[in-house]
């Protein structure tokens, strides 16, 4: 009798599939329950990490008999989450497994879903190109969409070969990591390691997409339905939500969410801020007049680039949020050039940008203030050991920020080769997303443009800038006599909250010091 139940039935551990770059990702719903019955690819829990939520599947039907996990438990790959009790029937047809996929590869073609993979830490990048079409036969790592973010356009490669069957996307979507883009029909022996050795993944329902809540036609809330000023003893929110509170100074205690389980919404998070700005509770900055220039001539509309806006918005709220103050100087830089000329007769091209990033590390090594970013509360300061410098380098759509990265333990020369391939990929909207990312402190350098002085900003999370400009030469006096000196121009802006005017002064001595002398920059 015992042998006959067991025949009949089998406990089968559902574990955490492989879901990306995540270490330890939180539970915030469990979906099911002991006793329910589910089908094949149903949704059992829901996971959220810093970049996203996403619903996890089983990936087979049955009874739930046990559940592992709990809501707040911090899970990873290969944990257990349910307990499945099989059918005698559901045993008798089991599914293709990996082995007989990989048997018929030499013999079968197959679908493979071309999802969006991981790019940084980007939400909601929009496609700006779409680099093939359906019917195109595509070599793996081929290039087939085109996004652009805040920071940089990249291309996205596939990562087999084939023959193109469905374009998912098209011009002007916001995709984020896990989204379909496109299906491939391959034959089994052309697929990638980069792809997974099991079926390939359902186009309606990509394992790693992000959770999108939507709330129904029903429930959409008015105003003063969806806001609350009673603190919340917990708010559930999606990682996108978190931050555009964060980035606006929105407390999510006092919202109330309207999404499932009383999950808060963009239309919430919008809601309250509107009716806080609209009952007089906040302040906003006027309104500048709207006014029709064409009644006073011929004039030209010509739209701003997606960096340029972008960038925009970027540069407003560090010019908003950020108390700068910016500090003056003069550099003699004789000493430098001399150098620097010499070695343009042997045939070695430096341009002075190289030295002064030299010349900057060595300043914020004694200075470390100045290489750091507030934390998330403002109330601690999050000092950094790396040296990576952001360079702001202008291209035909706008500026842009690319980070040269370990700036202390590359030579004058290999900085100067490195900057020249920098700026030709910036040129050329090449850059990919960690080209763009992880900088302590930013250079902006006009020197190749002109002008006498400017007033960077502060580029946040960063709180110190250098600005330069065109050296010109001066007469200098010396005591005795005015001598003809070529001076380099250069301003500070820093964050007041972190770094006070003595620091700057000091920062700025330093500066000077090291770019007047230099045996400083070349020991």
């Amino acid at each position: 009798m015992i042998d006959e139940i067991c025949t009949m039935s089998a406990i089968k551990n559902i574990e955490l599939p492989d879901i990306g770059d995540f270490d330890e990702v939180e539970v915030i719903e469990i979906l099911v329950n002991i006793g329910d019955t589910i089908a094949a690819d149903e949704s059992i829990i829901t996971l959220e990490s810093d970049k996203a939520s996403m619903e996890i599947p089983t990936p087979q039907a049955g009874v739930v008999a046990n559940i592992n996990v709990s809501i707040g438990d911090k899970i990873k790959q290969g944990d257990v989450v349910i307990e499945l009790e099989n059918s005698e029937e559901d045993k008798k047809t089991p599914k293709p497994t990996a082995k007989k996929t990989n048997e018929s590869k030499q013999l079968n073609t197959q679908i493979v879903a071309v999802n969006v993979p991981d790019i940084g830490d980007f939400d909601e990048v929009e496609v700006i190109e779409i680099l093939t079409a359906v019917g195109d036969n595509v070599s793996e790592e081929d290039s087939i969409i085109t996004l652009e973010s805040d920071k940089a356009s990249m291309e996205i490669p596939t990562p087999v070969s084939g023959k193109v069957t469905d374009i998912n996307v098209k011009l002007g979507d916001k995709l984020s990591l896990g989204d379909l883009i496109l299906n491939i029909e391959t034959t089994g022996d052309s697929v990638s390691e980069k792809t997974t050795d099991t079926t390939p993944i359902a186009p309606a329902k990509p394992e790693t997409a992000p959770l999108a809540v939507a709330p129904s036609p029903a429930s959409k809330p008015t105003l003063d339905q969806s806001i609350s000023t009673l603190p919340s003893s917990e708010s559930h929110a999606s990682p996108s939500i978190r931050k555009m509170a964060r980035e606006i100074g929105v407390d999510l205690s006092r919202v109330t969410g309207t999404g499932q389980k009383g999950r808060i919404l963009d239309i919430d998070l919008k809601g309250y801020v509107k009716q806080i700005l609209t009952s007089g509770s906040g302040a906003s900055l006027p309104k500048t007049p709207v006014i029709d220039f064409s009644k006073f001539g011929e004039v030209e509309t010509v739209a701003l680039s997606r960096i340029n806006k972008l960038s925009g918005k970027h540069l407003s709220a560090c010019w908003l949020n950020i108390p700068h103050v910016t500090q003056f100087d003069e550099v003699n830089i004789d000493q430098m050039e001399a150098f620097r000329q010499e070695q343009k007769n042997k045939g070695i091209k430096l341009t002075p940008l190289v030295f002064i990033m030299k010349a900057v590390i060595q300043a914020l090594k004694k200075h470390p203030r100045l290489n750091a970013s507030l934390d998330e509360s403002e109330e601690n300061l999050i000092l950094k050991k790396y040296f990576n410098l952001g360079i702001a380098m202008d291209t035909p759509n706008g500026l842009v920020v690319p980070v040269i990265k370990n700036v202390e333990k590359k030579s004058l020369t290999e900085l100067a080769t490195e900057l020249a391939e920098t700026s030709a990929k910036a040129r050329d909207g090449k850059l990919k997303p960690g080209d763009m990312q992880g900088a302590g402190f930013t250079i902006s350098s006009l020197g190749g443009i002109g002008g006498t002085q400017f007033t960077p900003i502060v580029n946040s999370p960063e709180v110190a800038i250098l600005g330069v400009s065109r050296a010109q030469t001066k007469p200098i006096w010396d005591g005795k006599n005015f001598i003809p000196t070529l001076t380099l121009p250069l301003a500070l802006s820093y964050d007041h909250r972190v770094i006070d005017g003595a620091q700057g002064g000091r920062f700025m001595a330093d500066l000077n010091s090291i770019l007047s002398d230099i045996r400083e920059i070349l020991l």
